[in-house]
């Protein structure tokens, strides 16, 4: 018989084609004994099957009520319940990599009597109703293809805040009836199947084929559904969320880098719709967190012996682990990290050459506006993907997609989500007015090795062009991007390339010796030989 459905703490032979990537990780850290919120996973056989009938398999109701059950028991919670209510998280894992594509439901199981008796046990009326806003919110976002603006802004410091709550959520129920004609079900286990079929068809959205057909991931995966027990990082000032590097992604240097949101859930993070923080006034605010943040880092690091990503959330002090997995730093930041995890003894001088690519090597020299040039500087952000790209302004995906058949475009959005894939694909540089370094444009930006800046935070954007510093400048308009130093440049000034820094002169001196080549070609190309010659020792 079939089971659809595992625990978190599955066994050692659950493979990540099984799992999905992201809950492999989350049982590794849970070997690791690290803090991961209890949960289970709806394996991506499911997911094959869905998308084979058009409906959820058989027998996987039971198991869902089960899996339910066991994570009431380990909770001490209710799903759903009118005392002490359990809600969960419901979000996406493909067994390769897809941030941001798919579809993620928060405070599942948050029904309008379990919403009161968040509101009850907790004494805080806005924040039981802020977060069940949230979870009508992101059913509103994936069934009808867009966001539920209501049009009420509520805020906690102010006397009606739980009364425009109310309305807000009246609101946001009206467009999901009007648009996806019928509501969200009012019944906890009802609204968990509905959530692991939105998820499930979120797997062959435009956005997700868009993003697999760039990479090279085979339309026949799946993905698999990780349910989890909800930790509220917008429950008080001691609550947030954020993401880390264990090292910084731009430069490879061996210091924690993220971004952090305090009183806000994980979606505000990777959105790039809210302001984030840089990472390290965790450290000010919350040194408890901080510290078992910096000693999650470094023990994941030991465990997989290379630099990683994770995604976190804390409540009330305490952290939790969302994610984790290795942190896929381009070009002279990859090179920095393999030489130094060499020298740290965590991998060989050889699984150091192997690491990096000769993509990597020829963007380790990095080019940048040259500090010299009599650059017209339009704006400033924050660099979140080295490089420069010189094109004209885009400010629309399908602007971009038009524009790039005639040359190079930069595209220029509030902020970027899943629905501009094909303009992020068909531009040459990123810019966002909105986000931090691990927002999605950021992350994406970094996954195509395409300069990015981030967080500008008086552009404005619009259909005709943007404005910025003042001025207003039109689409089509020829603009330079650098995402080292966060600049965006009015024309085409003088670029100027890094010479090899130390890191990459030592990467090729190990190249040369494990190659037995001195002779003086192309850096690429001798790389390219080291990894050859080792592959072939490998495989005989």
């Amino acid at each position: 018989m079939v089971r659809w459905v595992r625990p978190l703490s599955a066994r050692p032979d659950e493979t990540a084609e099984v799992l999905g990537a992201k809950a492999h990780g989350l049982v590794t850290l849970h070997r690791l004994g690290l803090p991961v919120p209890p949960g289970f996973v709806v394996t991506t056989e499911a997911c094959r099957a869905f998308l084979h009938r058009g409906r959820l398999p058989d027998g996987l109701h039971a198991e869902l009520t089960t899996a339910m059950g066991g994570l009431e028991t380990a909770t001490g919670r209710r799903f759903g319940g009118t005392r002490t209510p359990l809600a969960v998280s419901v979000r996406s894992g493909a067994s390769v990599s897809m941030p941001g594509m798919m579809d993620t439901i928060l405070n599942l199981g948050l029904t309008t009597d379990a919403t009161t008796a968040l509101a009850a046990e907790t004494g805080d009326a806005w924040f039981a109703l802020e977060s069940r806003s949230r979870l009508l919110s992101t059913f509103a976002a994936a069934l009808t293809g867009g966001a539920a603006d209501s049009g009420v802004l509520a805020r906690r410091d102010t006397a009606d805040g739980p009364a425009r709550l109310t309305s807000e959520i009246a609101a946001i129920e009206a467009v999901i009836e009007r648009r996806h004609g019928r509501a969200v079900p009012d019944d906890a286990l009802a609204q968990l199947e509905l959530a692991v079929e939105t998820v499930f068809s979120s797997w062959d959205t435009p956005r997700a084929r868009t993003y697999r057909e760039l990479h090279g991931i085979p339309h026949d995966l799946g993905t698999a559904v990780i349910v989890q027990a909800m930790v509220y990082g917008n429950r008080d000032e001691h609550s947030g969320t954020g993401v880390a590097f264990s090292r910084d992604p731009n430069t490879g240097e061996n210091v924690p880098f993220g971004d952090v949101l305090f009183a806000h859930q994980g979606d505000d993070v990777v959105s790039g719709r809210t302001p984030t923080r840089p990472l390290r006034e965790l450290g000010a605010r919350e040194p408890a967190v901080w510290a078992a943040l910096v000693d999650a880092l470094a023990r994941i690091e030991r465990h997989d012996r290379d630099a990683c990503y994770v995604e976190f959330t804390f409540q009330s002090g305490e952290l939790w682990l969302l994610q984790a997995r290795p942190g896929r730093f381009v070009g002279g930041a990859a090179v920095r990290v393999a030489t130094e995890l060499a020298d740290e003894g965590l991998i060989t001088r050889q699984e150091a050459l192997l690491r990096v690519s000769p993509q990597h090597l020829r963007h380790a020299r990095t080019p940048r506006i040259a500090p010299s040039a009599q650059a017209d500087i339009l704006a400033r952000g924050i660099g979140a993907c080295p490089g420069t790209a010189v094109g004209k302004i885009a400010t629309t995906t399908d602007a971009a997609i038009r524009m790039a058949v005639d040359g190079p475009v930069i595209l220029v959005r509030p902020e970027t989500s899943p629905h501009d894939m094909a303009g992020l694909a068909a531009a040459a540089g990123i810019v966002t007015a909105r986000g931090g370094a691990a927002s999605h444009a950021a992350v994406v930006a970094r996954a195509m090795a395409k300069p990015a800046v981030v967080g500008i935070g008086d552009l404005a954007v619009g259909p005709t062009g943007i404005r910025a510093d003042g001025r207003f400048i039109g689409a089509g308009t020829l603009v330079t991007i650098d995402g080292t130093s966060g600049e965006v440049a009015l024309g085409s000034p003088g670029i100027v390339t890094d010479t090899a820094d130390a890191h990459l002169r030592r990467l090729l001196t190990w190249a040369d010796e494990v190659s037995g080549d001195q002779s003086e070609r192309e850096e690429a190309e001798r790389l390219a030989a080291a990894q050859a010659a080792l592959r072939q020792a490998r495989s005989s």
